[in-house]
């Protein structure tokens, strides 16, 4: 597979921060651990999304660890824009991560968001937005470290309940040099109750820097819904990219000719089977019975997936 090492970003053209000040909808594909990798990346930019994130990695395995490297963060020419997201909790390990991948993307991306005990145990994610003073440590530490002008550094949030606290935090932020901040709308304690639109667009208000509105987006109407809502210059969609990498072409469920360019992608780029099979897994959900879901999802090997689209939905691989 392409590795870091050996490319470099030859499409410069394509500066995220330009991007967000441009008056469209830049839509936006989330940092999703173990899913929002090289191979995905690729193919929902073959379908209409305009900037990629990198999974969350662990700034300090990251710099410690060579094969951390190698395994978290591959990347190749056509992989841009691209922002990695690091999880950090001390300014001169983010700084030394940052300037590691800074040949190699258009910014990094603090995750302020994170709500998974782990995370918020090692003082990553969610807890950042209760200490504003170590998100602007951190900022200013790669700000300082990293040369290039252009790299951008932002951060990913969530909402306090009380509303304020989130605005004072992101106006600090901003103070400090945050090229833009993605708002998922749900306090850390909410999961699935209902995105606070109106919150992001009063953060939105707040800010003369872009804003980027995340939360329960399934289409491209929605899509484009809240983005006028919120008055964001960005959506960014997770799980609605992983049932439907097509959403943002205006598909309403994965096309076929989607499927089939994921698997060419995936053996070109050497997927993993379990990464390569739970993506189809994901794919195939609206389009597959509940019959079909059982067999297809208990297939073990790439070479029964090939056998399985091939009789189900006539596409010869070998042709």
């Amino acid at each position: 597979s392409d590795c870091m090492k050996t490319t470099t970003c030859q499409e410069r053209k394509k500066d995220p921060i330009e991007m967000l000040h441009s008056g469209q909808l830049v839509k936006v594909c989330a940092p999703m651990v173990r899913y929002s990798k090289l191979a995905f990346r690729t193919l929902v930019r073959k379908y209409s999304c305009d900037l990629c994130y990198t999974p969350m990695i662990v700034a300090a395995d990251f710099i410690r660890s060579i094969k951390a490297r190698d395994s978290e963060f591959t990347t190749n020419q056509g992989d841009c824009p691209l922002i990695v997201q690091f999880a950090a909790n001390d300014a001169r390990i983010l700084s030394d991560a940052a300037r590691i991948v800074c040949p190699y993307a258009n910014g990094i991306d603090i995750n302020c968001g994170c709500p998974q005990r782990w995370a918020l145990a090692e003082g990553y994610g969610a807890c950042l937005i209760n200490n504003p003073e170590l998100v602007r440590d951190m900022v200013k530490q790669v700000r300082n470290q990293v040369e290039n002008p252009r790299f951008s550094v932002s951060i990913k949030i969530r909402i306090h309940d009380d509303l304020t606290r989130t605005v004072d935090l992101c106006r600090k932020a901003e103070a400090t040099g945050v090229s833009w901040i993605t708002v998922h709308g749900r306090t850390v304690e909410e999961r699935h109750q209902p995105v606070h639109y109106e919150a992001i667009k009063i953060i939105k208000e707040s800010m003369s820097i872009p804003v980027i509105a995340n939360g329960d987006i399934r289409s491209l109407k929605e899509a484009e819904n809240v983005w006028h809502i919120t008055g964001t210059d960005g959506v960014m969609v997770a799980r609605g990219l992983l049932a439907n990498p097509a959403i943002f072409a205006g598909y309403e469920e994965t096309p076929l000719k989607c499927i089939w360019d994921w698997v060419d992608i995936a053996l070109e780029l050497g997927t993993p089977y379990v990464c390569f099979h739970q993506h189809l897994m994901y794919m195939m959900e609206k389009i597959t019975s509940r019959q079909e879901k059982r067999i297809f999802n208990a297939l073990s090997s790439t070479s029964a997936v090939l056998d399985y689209l091939t009789d189900h939905y006539g596409i010869d691989w070998t042709s």
